[in-house]
């Protein structure tokens, strides 16, 4: 069980992501972590620990823009290792980031077959597997790759995928998330 947020608005994100964090908490208390876009680029704190200790006065000073998500971490799967906190954030495709809630129970054999691939895994969390997915898909467009990644994945679960300008929600076909 974690929590997860996302926002678009007309003005910075930042603060209203930490608040929604902070009312989110009592679903995870291993890590949390922020990423924003001002349209151009995206700004990345996370890190282990409750939401309070995370983000400090200068690291929110650091998250610019008007679209952003945030996650706290109640592991399920994966280790206690910071490299699991989340948000997951890739640059290719597009620059895309991923906050996830949920269990994908294929995730061990989509990875493997994912390795088998060539993907390099930096985690042991299933989130990592949707991101490889979504960047090993041979489509062009984002909506059509992340189609791709959910047709493949299985479990309960619910996902906030952000680009550069856009949020893009889902859960899992059964509403189970």
């Amino acid at each position: 069980m974690c929590g997860i947020v996302g926002i678009v608005a007309s003005d910075e994100v930042r603060q209203d992501l930490y608040d929604a964090l902070t009312i989110l908490q009592h679903r995870g208390q291993d890590a949390a972590g922020i990423v924003t876009s001002d349209g151009n680029q995206c700004f990345l704190r996370k890190s282990n620990g409750l939401v309070s200790d995370v983000f400090q006065e200068h690291h929110m000073q650091r998250l610019h823009g008007t679209v952003g998500l945030g996650h706290c971490r109640y592991p399920t799967a994966g280790s206690s290792s910071s490299a699991e906190a989340q948000p997951l954030y890739v640059n290719s495709p597009y620059g895309l980031a991923l906050a996830h809630n949920g269990n994908l129970t294929n995730a061990l054999a989509l990875r493997e077959s994912l390795v088998k691939d060539g993907a390099i895994f930096r985690t042991t969390s299933d989130t990592e597997t949707i991101v490889q997915l979504i960047a090993k898909s041979k489509r062009e467009k984002i909506l059509d790759k992340l189609i791709d990644a959910l047709f493949q994945i299985q479990g309960g679960y619910s996902l906030i995928i952000m680009t550069n300008k856009k949020l893009i929600g889902v859960r899992d076909p059964f509403g189970i998330r």
